[in-house]
């Protein structure tokens, strides 16, 4: 054994000669530096939310669970903290519970003539015949058409899939002479028919009609066009990284993705101008039709979307292990791209949220997966019947900063609120209009986070109540305009109005994880993710509050708050100078 150590210390002893020889350390110094401040000294770095230890990242890819171990693909630069086009890779991590990650080496990295522009989004499908992963992904050929392209895992036997290996028949599908050819992208994860046929969508545009573009095939290999689009809308701009999956109509679990029947209703989600829009319906895979029921994209008095906040191209998955959907969402830098050049990195992932739909089959309903209850840590609760008019309470005891609060609220009198006619009405222009600081008769009610001392920085999570046309109407807002006295984030306020009965409970929980809020309104019938970028309000230094800044009083069923520590993420065999 003490052989073995004295080895150990001269081959330690022999790498540092040779760095400091050939100039590494001091060629290195800065970036030593550098990542050592972003682990340790950088205050908008998250403590439970996924983002790598560097540089660029934007879309997942591909979740999956098989053979025991969840998988993570996500769109990747290793060069930096900008998106790089053609440098754009399927980087890869691994976990047991969807919390805790292992980074791993990438998955998919530019290569062959058809994707030395980058590897871009797609999706991943379980071919069950031989229980095989298979990658779906777009890249853009020597010719500038964005084409489609498959991988496979060179040895399913390997547990973390490390490898993996082009078709030879690659690119499987070019755009047809119809299509704008750099509009053709992002296959779905796809789904078989009773028949044996795979259907895999693609988001394209038709003229002046954004469309999910059906692709059918036998063998995964050869794919032909369908006769006619699943869906199109032209009121949506083009659609990116879509979705297609099947819901349950009487509750319970999650579907995988190729189940039908007469209980099942679909969902197709599409992202375009910075949002994820989804819409429900009937599809009958006899004919490949989808009707919508109830409202379609861009609806003129209600709009369907995952999240009312930053949050962008989506991507769900089937987790056979639960026997639930779970989504994953790309969440963008609110700040100039000069601050993440010098932070280091960009974006990040919101939590994973299971999604399931609502009783009345109207909308979707989503919270956090439950494994993330498992970093809480320190229950405080606040025994408080009700909150009056100009009151504001301190949640203490827990880390500000790193925090997981649920708080339920109700109202007794809802007489003498003010009149809104929600039909016709921009639900983030009300939030803009009336904000944290202007007082109402029911609200702005709410949580302050991620708040200084003073309160010269504060991002509010908050409700109002209106009398609308024959029924009174809730109203969400996340108010970030005065979130940091030095970086303005590019999305001040949020809003999304919240489809509950106000006689009733308005539930909130709200987690707050550095430069997140991630807050889920009325049990997850409206979500609001948002960024923050505090100079006072860090670490230590920020502070909760439950307030009440309306002229009636307002009550409360419960109040619970959490510290939440932080998630385990490791690097498997990489230079101990980060994620390369």
């Amino acid at each position: 054994m003490e052989k073995y150590v004295i080895w150990v210390v001269l081959l330690q002893a022999i790498l540092i000669g040779y760095a400091i020889k050939t100039g590494y350390f001091e060629e290195n110094r800065n970036i030593i530096e550098e990542f050592d401040e972003a682990k340790e000294k950088q205050p908008y770095r998250t403590g439970f939310h996924f983002q790598p230890p560097k540089n660029w990242m934007n879309d997942p890819n591909g979740p999956m669970y098989y053979n025991g171990v969840y998988h993570f693909f996500y769109q990747y630069n290793p060069y930096g903290a900008t998106w790089g086009n053609g440098n754009l890779s399927w980087a890869h991590s691994v976990s047991y519970n969807l919390v805790d990650w292992t980074h791993i080496e990438h998955a998919l990295s530019p290569s062959e003539p058809y994707d030395l522009r980058g590897c871009w989004s797609g999706s991943v499908t379980i071919l069950p015949d031989n229980n095989m992963p298979v990658i779906f992904y777009t890249s853009i050929s020597v010719e500038g058409e964005e084409v489609q392209n498959l991988a496979m895992p060179r040895d399913t036997s390997d547990p973390f899939l490390r490898e993996w290996v082009k078709s030879r028949h690659n690119p499987l599908i070019r755009p047809p002479s119809d299509i704008d050819p750099r509009s053709f992208r992002d296959p779905t994860t796809a789904w078989q028919k009773m028949d044996k046929t795979w259907c895999v969508l693609i988001g394209s545009q038709l003229g002046s009609d954004r469309a999910g573009i059906l692709y059918t095939s036998r063998d995964f290999i050869s794919w032909s066009r369908g006769d006619n689009p699943l869906h199109m809308s032209n009121r949506t701009g083009m659609w990116e990284c879509p979705d297609f999956y099947p819901v349950s109509a009487s509750g319970g679990d999650g579907l995988d993705t190729s189940a039908n029947g007469e209980d099942v209703l679909h969902v197709l989600k599409a992202s375009f101008s910075g949002r994820d829009d989804y819409v429900i319906g009937t599809y009958d895979p006899m004919t490949d039709e989808f009707n919508v029921v109830g409202v379609d994209f861009m609806d003129d008095r209600v709009q369907l979307r995952y999240d009312y906040g930053n949050f962008y191209a989506s991507k769900s998955f089937y987790d056979a292990a639960k026997k639930r959907r779970v989504l994953w969402s790309w969440v963008l830098e609110g700040d100039s791209e000069a601050n993440s050049i010098a932070r280091g990195w960009y974006g990040l992932q919101a939590l994973p949220r299971t999604i399931l739909l609502h009783e009345d089959h109207t909308q979707l309903i989503q919270w956090p997966i439950e494994e993330v209850e498992g970093l809480r840590d320190g229950k405080v609760t606040l025994d408080i019947k009700e909150i009056e008019s100009g009151t504001m309470l301190e949640i203490a005891g827990i880390t500000a900063s790193q925090a997981d609060v649920e708080v339920s609220f109700h109202v007794s009198n809802l007489d003498g609120v003010e009149l809104i006619d929600e039909g016709l009405l921009d639900p983030q222009l009300i939030c803009t209009q009336n904000n944290a600081s202007v007082n109402g008769v029911l609200g702005p009610f709410g949580l302050l986070v991620l708040a200084s001392e003073d309160l010269t920085e504060q991002t509010a999570i908050f409700f109002r109540i209106f009398k609308g046309r024959g029924k009174h109407v809730v109203l969400m807002c996340s108010d970030q305009s005065r979130s940091s006295l030095k970086t303005p984030v590019k999305d001040a306020i949020y809003g999304s109005f919240l489809d509950i009965d106000p006689n009733k409970e308005i539930s909130l929980r709200t987690l707050i994880d550095h430069s997140i809020i991630e807050s889920f309104g009325g049990k997850g019938k409206a979500c609001i993710t948002a960024r923050a970028y505090p100079t006072l309000a860090v670490f230590e230094n920020s502070h909760i509050y439950v307030f009440n800044n309306g002229a009636k009083s307002i009550g409360v069923s419960s109040l619970s708050a959490w510290s939440m520590k932080n998630a385990q993420f490791s690097q498997e065999g990489s230079s101990w100078l980060g994620f390369e």
